[in-house]
């Protein structure tokens, strides 16, 4: 398997047992981060919304802006700043995710994961406009 690859299968045990034999099963697991199109790091995010890198790093504790650990440093898709400034609408988004039972993680994940209602990834609808739908699609993940 090529190493660079966004996508690998993984194999599992199902807790299915049909005439005595555990059956196994593969699905395809892929890296949705790879959907991100630039990354940059908190000192290039400083430059870019022209505050010290301390706000940077509150704008990602509040949840204004987001960031992963990527090749060792800590690194925010670029476009989520959008006009000088932090998207509006991803800290309520993030919000609304984190209230679902999603750790931060898993809530950068599924933005960036295409998402067959929306025809696109929700960050791009975020990106689009699409707030309400977004959050909705959210609220509805808690249930």
């Amino acid at each position: 398997m090529d190493h660079q690859s966004s996508q690998k299968y993984v194999y599992t045990v199902a807790d299915i047992n049909l005439l005595g034999a555990n059956v196994w099963q593969s699905y395809l697991v892929t890296d949705a981060l790879a959907q991100v199109g630039k990354w940059i790091t908190v000192p290039e995010a400083a430059e870019i919304l022209g505050i010290p890198m301390g706000k940077v790093r509150r704008l990602i504790e509040e949840h204004n802006l987001i960031a992963v650990r990527r090749e060792g440093a800590l690194r925010i898709p670029a476009e989520i700043i959008v006009n000088g400034e932090p998207l509006p609408s991803l800290r309520g988004t993030v919000l609304v995710l984190l209230d679902s039972g999603f750790n931060l993680e898993q809530a950068v994940q599924w933005l960036y994961t295409e998402e067959p209602l929306l025809g696109a990834t929700p960050m791009n609808a975020l990106l689009a406009g699409r707030k309400s739908e977004i959050r909705r699609l959210a609220q509805a993940l808690a249930l």
